[in-house]
């Protein structure tokens, strides 16, 4: 009992940035079960809605600037599929994989032009920045409140898959692709509509990230961008609630690394654990063994 009231506030912590890295990493996930395709700007789209925030809360309100950035953060992800995914749709799997680490360093460049490499302090969200006690932990709300809300948004997704028009050709898609394309299905539509629920998903993510974190580099999005991208590999990408919990289990464990002072190795555990992941089961806790058509 006594460890656990000692170490309370990195377990808290490990919980609330596992829900933050499930946010993004359900945009991996998502975008992977679809086109086959990782997205690699996804972990600067979240950073580019950290400095959206930056710079639109100085000039604006915050009831005003919060909904602006996620707009921006799902336009750029549009635009994103759109110029950078969709010409590439018939190109070989590797000419769509080298377009999206090209966007990934044109986001990152541009945030550095823009910034000038600078580091931009996040604003303060009243409420969700200020501190609770929780038994012998000090921590701020936002901590408590990112699983809640990460568990409810998901559910949410879950519902919008299973339940609706949208849901049910995204499913088509996953399991074939040119199949779906020949019963009629608007893959366009369906793909963008894909990449709308992953920008949104990361501008929420940015949000609890950064409230957390509150310094914005043109980098800053590239550490939990990778994690996430683990996070969805260790629960065997294409699945959402393998992505989830796999980045809840990332971002606890590498929480308990701090906790026994070994700040240093706590980002090489994550890939060293994407490596035991890969060669013990490859297709992740709760992937699906895919079967290549000849």
């Amino acid at each position: 009992m006594e460890f656990l009231n000692t170490n309370l506030p990195y377990i808290l912590a490990g919980i609330s940035v596992g829900g933050q890295y499930a946010l993004i990493a359900i945009g991996y996930t998502m975008v992977y079960g679809i086109l086959r395709l990782i997205n690699f700007a996804h972990g600067d789209i979240f950073m580019v809605a950290g400095f959206a925030m930056v710079y639109l809360s100085a000039t604006l309100p915050l009831y005003i600037s919060i909904p602006l950035t996620i707009i921006i953060t799902v336009l750029l992800g549009f635009a994103v599929e759109r110029m950078a995914y969709k010409p590439l749709r018939t190109a070989p799997r590797m000419s769509i994989m080298i377009s999206a680490i090209g966007v990934s360093y044109l986001l990152q460049n541009c945030a550095w032009y823009i910034t000038s490499g600078l580091a931009k302090q996040y604003p303060t969200i009243p409420w969700i920045s200020e501190s609770i006690s929780i038994g012998t932990a000090t921590t701020k709300i936002v901590t408590v409140i990112t699983p809640i809300l990460t568990i409810v948004l998901v559910i949410a997704l879950v519902i919008l898959i299973k339940y609706t028009k949208i849901g049910m050709a995204m499913r088509a898609m996953a399991k074939d692709f040119e199949t779906s394309q020949l019963m009629g299905v608007k893959i366009n539509s369906v793909i963008s509509f894909t990449f709308i629920i992953g920008s949104f998903l990361a501008a929420i993510g940015s949000l609890l990230y950064f409230t957390n974190y509150a310094t914005v580099t043109p980098i800053a999005g590239a550490m939990p961008g990778l994690k996430a991208f683990v996070a969805a590999v260790f629960g065997g990408i294409g699945s959402i609630p393998g992505a989830v919990i796999g980045a809840f289990i990332i971002g606890i464990c590498e929480n308990i690394i701090r906790m026994f002072g070994w700040t240093t190795f706590s980002d090489a555990f994550t890939f060293a654990l994407l490596i035991i992941i890969l060669v013990a089961k490859p297709t992740g806790l709760f992937g699906e063994k895919s079967t290549d058509k000849v």
